[in-house]
C-alpha cells in the first residue's frame, strides 16, 4: 500500500483552508511537506498535524501555542505532549467558561434594558 501523498492544492481543498494560509502555517513551522521541485507534497504527519492545527484553534488556541505542542512530540514523545496538553486545556476550560459568565451576564443586561426602552416606547 503506498503512502498517501497530497498535493498543495489538495492540501487546501481538504482542509477548506486558502493557499496563503497553508503557506503561513508552513511560514511559522507548523507544516514541512515534502518539497520536489516548487512541488509540496504532505504525507500522513502533516495531514495529522494539520487535523490537531485546525482542531486546536476551533478550541481558541493560538497558533503559537500549538506549534509549542506540536514540537513537544517531536522532541519528548506523544506522553510528554499529552501532558502538556492536559495543562492547555486546563487553561483553555476556564478561560472559557469565564467567557461564558461574562457572554451570560451581557446578555441578561441587554435583555433588561430592552424591556425597560419596550415599556418607555409602549407608553
Amino acid at each position: 500500500m503506498s503512502e498517501v501523498r497530497l498535493s498543495f492544492k489538495e492540501m487546501c481543498a481538504k482542509f477548506d483552508v486558502t493557499p496563503r494560509t497553508l503557506r503561513y502555517y508552513e511560514y511559522i513551522e507548523l507544516l514541512s511537506p515534502d518539497r520536489e521541485g516548487r512541488s509540496r507534497f504532505y504525507g500522513p504527519r502533516e495531514l495529522a498535524r494539520m487535523t490537531l492545527i485546525l482542531r486546536g484553534r476551533k478550541f481558541g488556541f493560538q497558533l503559537e501555542e500549538l506549534r509549542q505542542w506540536l514540537l513537544i512530540y517531536d522532541q519528548d514523545g506523544t506522553k510528554a505532549q499529552m501532558n502538556v496538553f492536559l495543562d492547555m486545556a486546563d487553561r483553555k476550560l476556564a478561560e472559557l467558561r469565564d467567557q461564558q459568565v461574562q457572554l451570560s451576564q451581557t446578555i441578561e443586561e441587554l435583555e433588561q434594558l430592552r424591556q425597560t426602552t419596550d415599556k418607555l416606547v409602549s407608553s
